[in-house]
């Protein structure tokens, strides 16, 4: 499960860049239509909120894409980790560690205090996803199977 959870996390972003590219090209089929609807369930994609190639808007928003963009990296490292199971890591306090960028960036918009651009918050986003795929794979590797 750990291995297929860290392929997804690589193929998932793929496919997000291939549904661009092919609308970029004009004629999208049906894999690129499927990458969209996809997109609509997970992500908000309001307009001005996301990324455009080519005047062609993303199939998720610059938060969501970091999230996409950083997660292979964080799936990746949890597979090559080797860690005794005795070891006990705080995944929630390295969960909430790497959330800080993209809560800060939540918290200045909702205040009204700032309007970050789409491409800091795609930066703000990036720990956040590697970590959240990091502690997906390591869970579903056990290794430790306890979120202390």
């Amino acid at each position: 499960m750990a291995k297929a959870l860290a392929i997804a996390s690589i193929v998932w972003p793929a496919l997000l860049g291939f549904a661009v590219w092919d609308r970029v090209g004009g004629r999208p089929g049906i894999l690129s239509f499927a990458v969209y609807i996809a997109g609509s369930r997970i992500c908000h994609q309001k307009v001005e909120r996301s990324f455009h190639t080519d005047h062609v808007e993303w199939p998720v928003c610059a938060r969501c894409s970091g999230l996409y963009a950083s997660a292979p990296f964080g799936a990746v490292a949890a597979l090559l980790i080797r860690r005794r199971r005795a070891a006990s890591p705080r995944y929630v306090t390295w969960l909430a560690i790497a959330s800080v960028p993209t809560l800060l960036t939540l918290g200045l918009e909702f205040a009204g205090l700032a309007a970050p651009s789409n491409l800091t918050r795609a930066i703000a986003a990036l720990p956040a996803g590697a970590m959240i795929a990091f502690v997906l794979v390591r869970l579903a590797a056990g290794v430790p199977r306890t979120l202390e």
